[in-house]
């Protein structure tokens, strides 16, 4: 079988599956298992299959087919241009957050100054953003100690040394004597999904982390707690950002101007939806 029929059979078989984007989903498999880029895929195709690679390539596919997300498949998710290390202790990282990088990149004005990423997973965003902003200081906090290990990871392979990742229950670990050190931002994707909601039960979500997912009043009560605590680490002037769910900007912006931030404003994402919100704090 050439490598377009073996495309061809296993596009089908994920289709009916129901995946969206099922070709890409073969495509992106085949490359991992092949070791090439896709451009390579539409130049050779029309070579034959290596018994070996084929059934490993189908044992992936199987895994597809029953839901398992291509990111923890390869091991691996392009963000901002980067190719991040992922596995099953944090979250994929999505083009809707690359929202949160923009926003907070637009917003660091000074050629030097800190940010603080909360909830940092992978460290996708803290990343993203030390590798556009190499003379600030990053810090990435994480509950969870394998995520901060993945995270480390990634920045090691990408070779950024402005950016350290330490395990926090948000903001514990910033310790009474650190408390002096204040940040110019402060950004977090934190959980903003409501227990009941059905989105849980559906696509990659389903074997994502559920507590980096899910969040109580009604997704809304880590975002209520960051807003509130982020004034204590933020420097007179600084930003606080918020990624959230597409129906709770309003929430969110109410929950800033009640707690005295300025120039409060949402940003939309790819899709045209309200995804981040921030505020200041005054000077």
């Amino acid at each position: 079988m050439t490598l377009d029929a073996l495309l061809a059979h296993s596009s089908a078989r994920l289709s009916a599956a129901g995946s969206p984007t099922a070709r890409l989903d073969a495509e992106v498999l085949l490359c991992h298992i092949l070791g090439v880029e896709r451009t390579w895929l539409y130049t050779w195709g029309d070579r034959r299959a290596d018994v070996e690679a084929a059934a490993r390539f189908r044992a992936l596919v199987a895994r597809r087919e029953a839901g398992e997300p291509v990111a923890y498949l390869t091991g691996e998710r392009e963000f901002w241009g980067l190719r991040l290390a992922t596995d099953p202790s944090t979250l994929i990282p999505r083009p809707d957050t690359e929202t949160l990088v923009e926003s907070a990149l637009s917003l660091a004005e000074e050629p030097e100054g800190k940010l603080l990423d909360l909830g940092t997973g992978s460290g996708a965003i803290a990343l993203a953003f030390a590798s556009e902003r190499p003379a600030w200081r990053v810090l990435g906090l994480d509950i969870r100690p394998e995520a901060v290990a993945l995270a480390q990871h990634n920045a090691t392979r990408l070779a950024l040394a402005n950016v350290e990742f330490r395990e926090s229950d948000w903001f514990a670990a910033l310790k009474d004597e650190e408390c002096k050190t204040r940040f110019s931002l402060i950004v977090s994707n934190p959980p903003y999904i409501a227990e009941d909601d059905p989105h849980l039960a559906m696509g990659d979500v389903r074997f994502e982390p559920r507590s980096a997912l899910v969040a109580d009043g009604d997704g809304l009560a880590d975002l209520n707690h960051l807003v509130t605590m982020a004034r204590e680490h933020l420097l007179p002037g600084g930003w606080l950002l918020l990624e959230h769910g597409w129906s709770q900007a309003a929430a969110v912006r109410e929950a800033l101007v009640a707690a005295g931030y300025r120039e409060v404003a949402s940003r939309r994402d790819l899709g045209g939806h309200e995804r981040v919100s921030l505020g200041r704090l005054s000077p």
